[in-house]
């Protein structure tokens, strides 16, 4: 073969080819977030199962001890139980399905049949679309978690004083709410804030790592974050504040389309249960 034979053919028609390449590189830019957002969101709407069980009503719930755990007896934890013997009083059949608390939220909003979740406060936008149980727990006071070595979190004050100073960090959960109280004091004094998706864990270690200065969570469930989080437990330190309410209540969430009969049932039956317990009255009221 000779070289010219093995030179590249410069046809007519040899033009099209780096064109056509050109064009196509174009395209897959412009359409690359629509392909992005199919792929990684490829249905608006959430969606649990295609083939559902003979259940009555599905349960949302998150990992987030002590409240929601999965142990190898199965679903265990301070608003789980209330609401299994609500539900077996009530002769309802529950399937539980583990899902992300923001995408608990989106099934209740969406309005999926005969839904519910598990754990939630109440605050006026979620009245807005989601059918409250009566209350199935009460929490301890909430506090704020940080740092042991932290000079400007103390115990003591009010929460006013330590929303106000400019100088430290508030952790925030993406969408959460921290009960009427905290909400509306974070809203009247406008704390310097930090918002994080992550769990519990996650927020621990920020703050751990001198990301943020603190965070609110219940006490109960402080207790059982730090010893549980691998980290060293003198490290941390509890805020309590002296005007912080009594802990926030706690509901089961139903979707607007959940059957009434069903609510119906489980409510009394938690009502039932509430008044047969004289151990800790004080904790629905």
């Amino acid at each position: 073969m000779t070289l010219k034979e093995m030179a590249p053919k410069t046809g007519p028609s040899a033009w099209k080819i780096p064109v056509f390449c050109l064009c196509l590189a174009v395209v897959l830019v412009y359409a690359k977030p629509f392909l992005a957002d199919r792929i990684f969101h490829p249905d608006p709407m959430p969606v649990i199962s295609d083939t559902r069980s003979d259940s009555d009503i599905t349960i949302l719930y998150h990992e987030r001890p002590p409240y929601y755990v999965t142990g190898p007896l199965g679903i265990y934890g301070l608003c789980v139980d209330p609401v299994k013997k609500a539900l077996l009083a009530a002769n309802v059949r529950a399937d539980w399905v583990k899902m992300p608390a923001a995408r608990q939220l989106e099934m209740v909003r969406f309005k999926v049949k005969n839904t519910g979740a598990v754990g939630w406060f109440k605050n006026p936008d979620r009245e807005k679309y989601a059918v409250y149980s009566s209350a199935i727990y009460r929490d301890k006071p909430m506090i704020a978690l940080a740092r042991a070595d932290n000079p400007r979190l103390v115990s003591g004050r009010l929460l006013a004083q330590t929303l106000g100073d400019p100088e430290m960090i508030l952790l925030c959960k993406d969408g959460y709410s921290y009960g009427r109280f905290i909400d509306e004091m974070i809203l009247k004094h406008g704390p310097r804030q930090k918002i994080t998706a992550a769990e519990n864990i996650g927020m621990l270690k920020l703050v751990h790592d001198g990301l943020a200065d603190y965070f609110f969570i219940s006490e109960e469930e402080a207790v059982e974050l730090v010893q549980t989080s691998g980290l060293l437990t003198e490290n941390f330190k509890f805020v309590r504040f002296s005007d912080m309410p009594g802990g926030n209540q706690r509901y089961l969430l139903f979707s607007q389309t959940t059957d009434t009969a069903i609510i119906d049932r489980v409510n009394a039956a938690i009502i039932e249960q509430r008044a047969a317990d004289p151990a800790d009255p004080a904790k629905y009221e």
